[in-house]
């Protein structure tokens, strides 16, 4: 019997228009003789709609309260009687839905909150749970658990608004050039390389506008490289490794989504095979650290010298036609729509593990 899978895109992220693209594709590629879709669109200001067909993706690149496109339906996901319902608030009709696929980038989407909302109403989801999207979200939570556990990564200095540094201070600690980024963003919104207090003051400013908190990193000097990671948190899988090569100073927002070429990409990447394996057997040691369960990308620095670091790890991937997790495991042999069915699956069996935990004492 088909299932009926809930994709849900948009969101209040500076990434929204990024969700759109990806979630479109996922669309594209579900397996359509095993799941039905159901296309929930979040809009810039946090209302849910349902969308008929797959027209939302041309009529729109945003979904916004004042500019609806034809057909949005409001609803909202509920729980009724134990079982996960979406409600229309148009009509009051409800329908069932049996695994929701979040593609929501970034903030109010990445960060555990609507994970939260998926387990209040017990509806099974693909990808990561509450406690590691959260975690992996927050760059400076995520460098604290990677650091307890040995696991290279780049030093760092947090900024807050009540307590910054100068250009001076970081640059002693950190070295000229180096990078500053929101605590909790993605796609590079945020990011600047700093080369002078001058950048610096202007480009935190910036920073500022996404998250409460900033990050100074140190800049390493070596090749970008990305490993897709797939499974449950105790045997996940790795993909083949990919490697990005920016055609700007690094790959910015506008090299990943507005430049077509931004950056080069090669998949696999060009490594030794000790190198490969090597990075292969981090990229899982990271996820099982970080408590990630069904999908997540880690993206590493390579050096000269053969050492690997940690750059970040994204928990809800790009699902773009460029984008490196889907390219990674179509190396690796897995296609996209077989990748999709696996994602879904893996949600499904999480949630029938949990389902068997007791939520009672007494009983």
């Amino acid at each position: 019997m088909k299932k009926t899978v809930a994709l849900i895109f948009g969101g209040k992220s500076a990434e929204h228009e990024v969700s759109l693209r990806s979630a479109k594709n996922v669309a594209d590629a579900l397996d359509k003789d095993s799941f039905t879709p159901v296309l929930i669109g979040i809009s810039k200001e946090g209302s849910w709609y349902r969308f008929a067909d797959m027209s939302v993706f041309t009529k729109a690149t945003k979904i916004v309260d004042n500019a609806l496109p034809e057909g949005a339906e409001p609803v909202a996901l509920i729980s009724l009687k134990g079982k996960p319902v979406l409600y229309s608030l148009k009509d009051q009709s409800q329908s069932q839905v049996d695994v929701a696929f979040p593609i929501l980038h970034g903030t109010m989407g990445e960060d555990g909150t609507i994970q939260g909302l998926f387990k209040m109403v017990q509806l099974p989801f693909v990808g990561c749970g509450v406690w590691s999207s959260a975690a992996g979200m927050d760059k400076e939570i995520m460098k604290r658990l990677l650091a307890d556990a040995k696991i290279p990564n780049a030093r760092y200095v947090l900024l807050t608004p009540d307590q910054q540094y100068s250009y001076a201070d970081i640059t002693a600690k950190l070295g000229s050039p180096f990078f500053i980024k929101p605590a909790n963003a993605g796609s590079s919104v945020g990011v600047h390389k700093i080369k002078s207090a001058d950048d610096f003051a202007v480009k935190l400013k910036d920073a500022f506008q996404f998250d409460t908190k900033v990050l100074a990193e140190e800049f390493i000097q070596g090749r970008e490289l990305e490993c897709s990671v797939m499974g449950h948190n105790h045997a996940p899988q790795a993909s083949l490794p990919g490697e990005i090569i920016p055609q700007h100073e690094f790959y910015s927002y506008e090299a990943k989504y507005i430049d077509d070429n931004g950056a080069l990409l090669k998949i696999p990447a060009e490594l030794s095979k000790e190198t490969t394996e090597k990075l292969q057997a981090l990229a899982k040691k990271t996820f099982q650290v970080m408590g990630c369960d069904g999908l997540t990308r880690v993206d590493f620095f390579l050096k000269s010298n053969g050492d690997l670091y940690i750059n970040e790890i994204n928990t809800i991937p790009g699902f773009t036609k460029i984008s490196m997790y889907p390219k990674m495991w179509e190396a690796t042999g897995v296609s996209y729509k077989d990748l999709i069915s696996r994602l879904i699956q893996l949600g499904f069996e999480k949630h029938a593990a949990e389902q068997k935990l007791k939520t009672s004492y007494l009983d």
